[in-house]
């Protein structure tokens, strides 16, 4: 019995060994997908020639990141600005020196189960990955 119950005990620990640096590079690969694509969305949206991320550049970030194995539907998108200003709206870009906030989400699926084997709970299954960054628009209007 006792060799039994030493042999269940090692066969976990060998699973949990084996397999949770795999999840837990899949959840760096996430993480690093969603702050390349907010850092891309900033770089664009803030540029001269914008001052806005509207919806036609999220879906196209949402398709960018489906090419990398993530589900479209499940990212969350968010733009915010101070002041109160719109910053999707294309017809009302954001001015020079304006603040433009993009954060990115989805969510973690269930990743961290595998250390239910070690004893350690896995996040809420609401819990989400979030990537987020701020840059100033650099929009000036043509006169």
């Amino acid at each position: 019995m006792k060799s039994l119950l030493v042999f269940v005990l090692l066969s976990a620990m060998m699973c949990w060994f084996m397999f949770s640096p795999i999840y837990k590079h899949v959840l760096i690969v996430r993480q690093a997908v969603l702050q390349q694509e907010v850092d891309y969305l900033l770089e664009v949206g803030a540029s001269g020639d914008y001052g806005y991320v509207d919806a036609a550049m999220l879906e196209a970030a949402k398709e960018r990141l489906a090419a990398y194995g993530l589900d479209p539907a499940s990212v969350g998108f968010e733009i915010v600005t101070d002041g109160g200003a719109t910053a999707t709206d294309p017809s009302r870009p954001l001015l020079r020196g304006a603040p433009l906030t993009v954060t990115a989400s989805y969510p973690v699926e269930g990743l961290f189960n595998i250390d239910r084997l070690i004893g350690v709970a896995p996040p809420a299954d609401d819990a989400r990955l979030r990537a987020s960054g701020t840059k100033m628009s650099e929009y000036v209007p043509l006169r």
